[in-house]
């Protein structure tokens, strides 16, 4: 068995794999979901269902559209400046990682950029705090889960300009209040579903209060007059995220999810903090639940531990190049079973090197 904590794309629950992998092979009348136009009503209805849950699951109010786009969170970098950053504007960003740092880049293509606070200069191992968004901004630009340096920022900023978030690593793993944004988007391959999605959740109000004329593909208004069909969506990562919502449905939504992403936290944090071979690399108030970074008190052991553990079965827990060490990502449908395996290779490689000195 393998216990996959890779990054992302990342892990789906196995009746999700097993349901879209027949539907490859037949899923209308002989049909797989791979051929199928996306103007027939059986497909219209996909998307019609993956709307209502989105909006059920993280209670989304009235007067919001949900949209599916492609182009990942990245295209999202320069759509959301684009449609809301005017002439003359300026948006505030705050600066807490690599997506952070791309998305304020996109963004001074488009209008000036205020960074309101950084915490680059110590490799982003915490949230900046305290910091202050001016009134006159358009917008104010967080990410919510750090992926490479696992911080997660839980509490939206206290602010009276609109917000906009990129969730694309933390969406549907906690309960939030879609009312506090004007503009949320994540890209799929987290909690939602494969890769080559992105969901868009968008306050129709916010919309339409700039001059500038943007391209069709490039203005929200667009794909919400075509109900995400102003061009070919992603139809299988569609229904493959349709099929994950319905699993999370079935788990009792995100309220639920949430208590066992604290659960599976909290214990991996716990051996952390208790094997003297391993430590945290950020800040303790600031420690994702969706992507644990830890390195090792002795560096030299860290190809030993990696090789061990792969030989456990466990995956994906090699650190981005830019911090060193692990990063075991924790997303829904990884099982508690999957983090206590971890736990124990930490435990049993703390004996053999204890038995080794």
């Amino acid at each position: 068995m393998k216990h996959n904590f890779g990054a992302g794309p990342c892990i789906l629950p196995q009746e999700v794999f097993k349901q879209a992998a027949q539907a490859v092979l037949d899923f209308n009348d002989g049909l797989s979901i791979l051929e199928i136009s996306h103007r027939t009503t059986e497909f219209e209805a996909v998307v019609a269902e993956a709307d209502k849950l989105v909006k059920e699951l993280l209670n989304v109010p009235s007067g919001y559209s949900v949209l599916f786009l492609q182009g990942g969170a990245s295209l999202q970098f320069a759509m959301v400046p684009m449609n809301l950053l005017g002439d003359g504007q300026t948006a505030s960003y705050l600066d807490t990682g690599v997506w952070a740092t791309k998305a304020l880049k996109e963004a001074k293509f488009v209008g000036n950029v205020n960074v309101v606070a950084s915490s680059k200069d110590s490799n982003y191992t915490f949230i900046p705090k305290d910091f202050e968004i001016p009134t006159d901004s358009a917008y104010f630009h967080y990410t919510s889960n750090n992926t490479i340096y696992g911080t997660e920022l839980f509490d939206v900023p206290e602010t009276s300009v609109p917000v906009v978030c990129d969730m694309s690593s933390d969406i549907m793993s906690r309960v939030i209040d879609v009312s506090k944004f004007d503009l949320i988007y994540a890209g799929a391959q987290k909690n939602i579903g494969p890769a080559g999605l992105t969901i868009v959740i968008v306050k129709n109000d916010a919309l339409g209060k700039i001059d500038r004329k943007n391209p069709s593909m490039l203005n929200y208004q667009s794909h919400i007059d075509n109900d995400s069909m102003y061009n070919t969506p992603p139809v299988f990562s569609i229904y493959v995220a349709l099929l994950n919502l319905r699993w999370l449905k079935s788990k009792g939504g995100v309220a639920e999810i949430e208590k066992e992403n604290k659960q599976k936290a909290e214990a991996l944090y716990r051996e952390i903090d208790r094997n003297p071979l391993f430590k945290g690399t950020c800040a303790v108030e600031d420690r994702s639940r969706m992507n644990i970074c830890f390195v090792m008190e002795n560096p030299e052991l860290e190809k030993p531990f990696l090789k061990y553990a792969e030989e456990e079965g466990i995956v994906g827990i090699k650190g981005h190049r830019s911090v060193g060490g692990f990063r075991a990502s924790m997303y829904n449908a990884l099982p508690i079973t999957s983090v206590h395996a971890l736990i124990d290779a930490m435990q049993v490689f703390e004996e053999k090197q204890a038995k080794a000195n």
